[in-house]
């Protein structure tokens, strides 16, 4: 029943369901969706702190204490943190601008920040959810049920794997993703572009959202965002000096430093193929071939949901500029993979939800990530990348490039015809 509230659009549920029971049942739900909610930020919590396999916030000891380094010049990107990944020192692989943005964290005891970072992290994501839903246009008279249903949404969300990535080691990715979306959803140009400008001085993979501002002709919204962009470059060559020209003359190509490129949690074209070739392919040609056709399918996809008659798809085609970002990257960790919640949102309640292809890819989607599949690979992962691998488990590896293409290709073939926009 949950999982039938959430693929539910956001209109009067009792005008959309086959039974008085089951119309009744499905209101009871979601007038508990604030307990529901609650129920599954306990049990994040608990899993944290009460299991030995609860989280370890590898990466947010990373930007913190990587941050913390500005207090000893020039030794930002000297530092790694090896305390839980002996066999893989972390080192800080973002712009310095994020260790600008990070240094008074340290300031603070540490299981405090982890703490607040998991509560903001949850509220992010109930943002994600919420915008992803206005980006929809669902009718204002609903806000009560839509509301609820976010919340249904959220308390699912932080379970399926790229949340729970997100929270074990305390990424940010979440907090970026509500940034792009909310500056989509402004039409003001100044904060569409001060948002991408700041999330892509943060962690470079939000400046793919600039192709989406380009492609939707906010011309204003599109450069504004580079010259932020260029600010924060400014405000790190003025904070950091040389470790600033460091990390973007020396260091910002170099995937190896970020981590194992064939780790079954990358699930880039780079990765999914260094995992069938066994060795790192690079951007060797197969990959080179791989992003063509995930960009022609991006173009058609693009061209397909910019033809709705009753007006661009906002969130749709944002999330066809995503993907291919996700798949074009050299690294695209499951944690990354945030933008599948708003996709799903977009499947099971936007504007193609009563099609088949849109529930079997959603139902697809939200099976894949609730079962984690790259994690269940990564128990396999010497066999992946070592010789003797099995081949089925190396293409396995290719799930979530897999699931994108065949969601793109949808999309292309996909149109909403002029009786059914009205």
């Amino acid at each position: 029943m949950v999982i039938r509230a959430l693929f539910a659009r956001v209109v009067p549920v009792d005008t959309t369901l086959d039974t008085p029971a089951a119309r009744s049942r499905t209101n009871r739900l979601i007038a508990s969706a604030p307990l529901l909610l609650a129920l599954s930020i306990a049990a994040r919590l608990a899993w944290t702190y009460l299991t030995a396999r609860g989280a370890n916030f590898v990466d947010l000891h990373v930007y913190i204490s990587g941050a913390a380094a500005l207090g000893q010049p020039g030794t930002l990107y000297d530092y790694v943190y090896a305390d839980q990944t002996p066999d893989f020192p972390l080192p800080f692989t973002y712009p310095p601008f994020a260790a600008v943005v990070f240094y008074p964290l340290h300031l603070l005891p540490f299981g405090l920040v982890a703490f607040l970072w998991q509560i903001g992290t949850m509220a992010a994501l109930y943002g994600v959810v919420r915008l992803s839903q206005r980006l929809l246009g669902g009718p204002g008279d609903f806000a009560t049920t839509g509301r609820r249903v976010a919340m249904l949404w959220t308390a699912v969300g932080i379970w399926t794997e790229p949340l729970r990535s997100t929270f074990d080691y305390g990424q940010i990715n979440v907090i970026l993703v509500l940034a792009v979306l909310y500056a989509v959803y402004s039409t003001r140009w100044w904060v569409s572009g001060l948002l991408v400008g700041l999330a892509a001085g943060v962690k470079l993979t939000p400046a793919i959202a600039g192709v989406y501002l380009a492609g939707a002709r906010r011309w204003a919204a599109a450069g504004f965002s580079a010259v932020v962009f260029a600010g924060t470059i400014a405000v790190s060559v003025w904070a950091t000096g040389d470790q600033a020209r460091r990390y973007f003359t020396e260091l910002l190509g170099d995937a190896h430093r970020v981590g194992p490129i064939g780790t079954s949690f990358n699930q880039s074209w780079r990765g999914g193929i260094s995992r069938i070739l066994g060795h790192d392919a690079g951007y060797g040609l197969p990959v080179l071939i791989a992003i063509a056709v995930t960009a022609v399918l991006a173009v058609l996809a693009w061209r397909a949901l910019n033809s709705n008659p009753s007006g661009p798809d906002q969130l749709g085609l944002l999330l066809v500029v995503e993907l291919f970002g996700l798949l074009a990257s050299p690294i695209s960790w499951t944690h990354h993979w945030v933008w599948l919640v708003p996709l799903m949102i977009w499947l099971l309640q936007g504007p193609y939800a009563d099609r088949r292809g849109a529930k079997v890819l959603g139902w697809g989607w939200l099976g894949l990530t609730v079962i984690g599949v790259p994690w269940l690979l990564s128990f396999a992962q010497p066999t992946i990348w070592q010789d003797g691998r099995p081949w089925y488990l190396a293409w396995a590896g290719l799930v979530y490039i897999a699931g994108v293409l065949a969601t793109l290709a949808w999309m292309a073939t996909t149109r909403v015809t002029s009786s059914a926009a009205g």
